[in-house]
């Protein structure tokens, strides 16, 4: 299982087996040595009457260390490792409240007779589990998991169906049965005396946001935020080994560079993926940035021919489908960057945390700008239309979807509900039309009502669930599938919790000012950039699926969505899908999105289930 995770960890390698009363323990790792490269970081480790293993960095360990020792341990290693575990000897779980970093770490605790396992908050670090038969399965990776013999795989039809309509699929599912991802924030408890489970959290994203707004002036605001983010940053830069930051042009990335640099006594490395297809290329514009702040910048101009290659590495990759349109670029950069680091600081987490995407106002305008009772009866009226009969907008760019969307936005009137409807590629109807079985739908954090209530603000409202859904479970595991890849580790700068905390209890004025999205970061980065060489429109980091699909992919694509394959993995309605890719490949327009999230899970059935 450990063997299946090299790639996390190639510097060394620990196994163990415990004998409890009932239960047969063990607990593996691999380690990629960032802190302490020495064997005395080597796991599991052991004090006392405890063991840990543990994947991630406590970036703040040398003043936990301090704490510790004055209260009289004794430290035989530089590791975080060490820290970590004396510091759960000395205040158990609340050890988790002192951290600042990036963790997921199981404790056998022989005193209690339990099994501990943690989750940072954010959720940087992955953590699944298998429970069923008497088996209790845990890892970074699905793959781990697939490696145990006791380990039935057997695949969820509710969470494809998630998966298709998101491209991902939310915590806590899996794609297989009887298998679940820990929650970020949370604790899991195994009880090994009566094999009990327990979860429980620990620290939770939107008591941050139901706190009062501050009443700073936006100034102080701003002042008070860029001193979060240098604290941030520099302690994403703690590492014995070599540090880069990866820099699309883009301001969260600009900011990470450009407050680092400005301290830095050498120049930071960066690197950048740009296209050959300029409509999606930004590598000029990194460049430039890049030379005003005068880092050791990389890049690399990427086109089909090395998408194809990487196509075939990402069911290995990524080992439950995920199909995030920035998982090719976000690949190659990382191996870009491998040649020269062993951490990268990626920018994370900017939009949900200063309000960049535009799904937060387009949710809060489309149930706001008119009365309830107008958006119920249009959404009615909606409902008795088909929308392929609509003359010359059924020929607009995926018409039938976005209509079919905005009827459910205007039944539902909530903005939480819409920024849903928004965030799909399949509406749940279109996800059953292409399954073979209709699935039951799982209530997600998308899904949250009442917990809703006390937030301090429309628009924090909308944070928070993003945080809770498109970063942990799109974004956070297409960099770190991506990095750990290649050996190195993603660190999250801008997810630093009390950076999370504090903006959460700033208000939307201040967030979006003027009709401009995320107006305190740019106003920062504009201290270090000048302003003209950052203003231009927001291109997503994603890559030109689009014209790669009618091109270079065309061959994959018609090979693992061929009626032959489809039936064969058995899970897709098969002439409902061929049906859309003749509509896609003789012109028509068809989201690529669709045929990507289809194509991503035939070729991961082909890896991980049957051979296509």
């Amino acid at each position: 299982m450990t063997d299946s995770m090299q790639h996390r960890g190639p510097n060394d390698a620990g196994y163990e087996v415990f004998d409890a009363t009932n239960a047969s323990i063990g607990f593996g790792q691999r380690r990629l040595s960032i802190q302490d490269l020495s064997s005395s970081g080597h796991q599991p480790m052991h004090f006392q009457q405890y063991t840990l293993i543990f994947n991630g960095e406590i970036y703040n360990f040398h003043e936990i260390r301090k704490e510790l020792e004055i209260r009289g341990y004794h430290f035989s290693s530089g590791s975080d490792t060490e820290v970590l575990l004396k510091g759960y000897d000395c205040w158990k779980e609340k050890v988790v409240d002192r951290c600042i970093g990036m963790f997921a770490f199981v404790v056998y605790d022989r005193t209690r007779n339990k099994i501990i396992f943690c989750r940072d908050r954010a959720g940087v670090k992955p953590l699944y589990y298998y429970w069923y038969n008497n088996v209790f399965l845990f890892g970074s990776e699905l793959k781990a998991l697939c490696a145990h013999p006791a380990f039935q795989k057997e695949i969820d039809v509710n969470s494809l169906s998630l998966f298709l309509q998101f491209s991902y699929i939310p915590a806590p599912y899996a794609i297989y049965k009887n298998t679940w991802k820990l929650k970020p924030g949370h604790f899991l408890e195994l009880d090994l005396g009566n094999t009990g489970l327990h979860t429980y959290p620990y620290w939770e994203v939107l008591d941050a946001y139901k706190k009062p707004l501050t009443t700073q002036p936006l100034e102080a605001v701003i002042n008070e935020t860029e001193a979060l983010m240098k604290s941030a940053y520099s302690y994403r830069m703690v590492a014995d080994v070599p540090v880069g930051v990866f820099l699309s042009g883009g301001y969260d990335s600009a900011s990470v560079a450009a407050l680092l640099q400005k301290d830095a006594t050498s120049r930071i490395k960066t690197f950048t993926i740009g296209y050959k297809e300029k409509a999606f290329d930004e590598s000029a514009e990194a460049k430039k940035i890049a030379h005003h702040l005068g880092t050791d910048h990389t890049e690399w101009i990427i086109g089909p021919a090395d998408a194809k290659e990487v196509l075939h590495h990402l069911p290995e990759i990524y080992d439950e489908p995920f199909a995030d349109n920035s998982t090719v670029p976000t690949t190659l950069v990382s191996r870009l960057a491998s040649r020269q680091v062993k951490v990268a600081l990626s920018a994370d987490g900017g939009d949900e945390i200063f309000a960049g995407y535009h799904k937060f106002g387009q949710s809060l305008r489309y149930t706001g700008n008119m009365p309830r009772g107008m958006q119920s009866l249009l959404s009615h009226a909606m409902d008795l239309i088909n929308p392929e009969w609509i003359p010359y907008f059924n020929k607009q760019y995926n018409f039938a979807s976005r209509y079919e969307k905005m009827k459910l936005i205007w039944a539902s009137g909530q903005p939480q509900k819409a920024m849903k409807y928004i965030s799909q590629y399949l509406t749940e109807t279109e996800a059953h039309h292409y399954m073979n079985t209709v699935p039951q739908a799982y209530k997600t954090s998308f899904d949250l009502n009442g917990e809703l209530n006390d937030v301090n603000d429309s628009l924090n409202r909308l944070l928070a669930v993003d945080y809770k859904t498109f970063l942990v479970d799109n974004n956070l595991v297409k960099i770190d599938r991506a990095t750990m890849s290649v050996s190195i580790e993603g660190r999250e700068p801008m997810l630093d919790h009390r950076l999370v905390e504090y903006l959460a209890t700033v208000p939307a004025s201040m967030k979006v000012k003027d009709n401009v999205n995320k107006y305190i970061l740019k106003t920062i980065v504009h201290r270090y950039i000048p302003q003209h060489l950052m203003d231009r429109p927001k291109r997503p980091f994603i890559a030109p699926l689009q014209e790669w699909f009618r091109e270079e992919l065309k061959e994959q694509m018609q090979y693992y969505l061929s009626e032959e394959r489809l039936r064969k993995s058995g899970l897709l309605h098969a002439p409902h899908v061929t049906q859309l890719l003749k509509k896609y490949l003789s012109g028509a327009k068809v989201s690529h999105q669709k045929l990507w999230n289809l194509l991503v899970f035939q070729l991961w059935y082909s890896r991980w289930i049957e051979q296509l």
